[in-house]
């Protein structure tokens, strides 16, 4: 039995250079090559917090004027900081890894090491991250029995006066820092509350150093927390992980000395868990 063999030759080959350029055609209708740029210039920051303008031009394969004014865009709208050499991301675009991982859910990768961190000790247990001024919980499991509570989006406490918000600001640079205590209002919330900028940022500072934050019923009466940084592959600070409980079981002392390593277990698991989600970057 014959059979027809597809045609070669010049004629086939100009057939698919016009499908490819219909393509090319269809494609151009709705993408927006400013948009793609912008977001290459974002992400060339996954590897390094701080860049110049030649370094961000490189890396994003466009022109340095394509790439100032793209900087410039993201500085006027809040998400880069520029300290006249040097271009920084600025915390505004943890919102847009906050739409991501509330879209893909929380749940689905610290869940379970809340679970069983809460189940342990018998405590409530937390993720957030920095939004703005304040904190913003991704998931909780609470310390009772009756099931687990995803707190959501809207859910938000001052970020100077809760343990996960100061070792997320310990996360920021100097001038990301500055910029916060500049738009922050603080007010006492118990009278065991800092509230002073002054007080706060050595309190953040002290946190940074020794890798976790401890309030002592700042935020409410009769409530004490501990939290520790849940970082990205980069070494960044981009959620908190935290403990609260009645002040009357926890301790200053036994929750350095108990919980802590616990904590910070928990911790580089959802790191791991969280770099290993299909199409997650990996640092190069």
């Amino acid at each position: 039995m014959s059979s027809i063999a597809e045609p070669v030759g010049p004629a086939s080959e100009s057939s698919r250079r016009r499908a490819a350029a219909r393509g090319r055609k269809d494609s151009s209708r709705y993408f927006v090559q400013a948009l793609a740029r912008g977001l290459a210039v974002i992400e060339v920051f996954a590897d390094a917090r701080t860049l110049t303008l030649s370094d961000v031009a490189k890396r994003a394969g466009i022109t340095r004027a394509t790439a100032r004014r793209l900087l410039l865009t993201l500085c006027d709208l809040g998400y880069a900081s520029n300290d006249g050499k040097h271009f920084t991301l600025r915390p505004r675009t943890l919102r847009l890894g906050y739409a991501y991982l509330s879209s893909m859910g929380w749940s689905e990768v610290a869940l379970a090491h809340l679970r069983e961190l809460a189940e342990i000790h018998g405590e409530t247990c937390s993720v957030s991250v920095l939004d703005g001024q304040d904190i913003a919980f991704a998931v909780r499991v609470p310390a009772s029995r009756h099931g687990v509570m995803l707190v959501p989006a809207g859910g938000r406490l001052p970020a100077y006066a809760t343990s996960p918000g100061r070792v997320l600001l310990g996360g920021l640079s100097t001038d990301e820092l500055n910029a916060y205590f500049a738009a922050a209002v603080m007010r006492p919330l118990t009278k065991h509350t800092v509230h002073t900028p002054a007080g706060v940022r050595k309190i953040v500072e002290q946190a940074k150093r020794d890798g976790y934050a401890f309030t002592d019923e700042e935020l409410d009466y009769g409530v004490n927390c501990i939290a520790v940084p849940i970082r990205d592959a980069t070494g960044a600070a981009v959620a908190a992980l935290n403990l609260s409980a009645p002040s009357s079981r926890l301790r200053r002392r036994e929750a350095v000395g108990k919980l802590l390593p616990d904590l910070r277990e928990a911790a580089r698991n959802i790191e791991m868990a969280i770099r290993n989600l299909p199409g997650r970057p990996t640092s190069r």
